[in-house]
């Protein structure tokens, strides 16, 4: 907090909110919490976000790795240039089936020209849900 109570905005997260996050990340009720090029932070409600039978659609633990995953990249590549997604995987081990998921994102390589982030995205008893990698080419805008 600064002097005069209001909070101070980390650069990530401000970058975050000048950027947006996007429509879909909006719809699907995503929080940025952490944004920095070594570590990404984001929660997302389970509700809403299921399958037929009650449990975390697959589905979105992929939207939510590939948010932080990308946004990521783009606050590596920079102002002048842009990364896009090239290839995504994911490993589902556990199923949330309420409260809240949280996604944290990781570098694996930060290059000239590919990134490779690991996203690992948890239940609210910090138990491993999904495990999602995503390598982004960056190329000059």
């Amino acid at each position: 907090m600064s002097a005069d109570r209001t909070p101070v905005i980390p650069a990530g997260l401000e970058w975050v909110a000048q950027r947006g996050m996007g429509a879909l990340a909006a719809k699907m009720g995503m929080e940025f919490t952490e944004f920095t090029v070594e570590r990404a932070v984001a929660t997302m409600p389970v509700e809403g976000n299921t399958q037929p039978v009650g449990l975390m659609h697959g589905g979105a633990y992929v939207v939510l790795g590939e948010s932080l995953g990308s946004m990521a990249a783009n606050l590596y590549a920079g102002a002048d240039r842009l990364a896009v997604g090239v290839d995504i995987n994911a490993t589902h081990t556990r199923s949330a089936t309420s409260g809240v998921v949280t996604g944290v994102c990781t570098p694996v390589h930060l290059g000239r020209s590919i990134t490779v982030h690991e996203i690992v995205v948890t239940d609210d008893q910090g138990r491993r849900c999904s495990t999602i990698r995503i390598t982004n080419m960056i190329k000059d805008r």
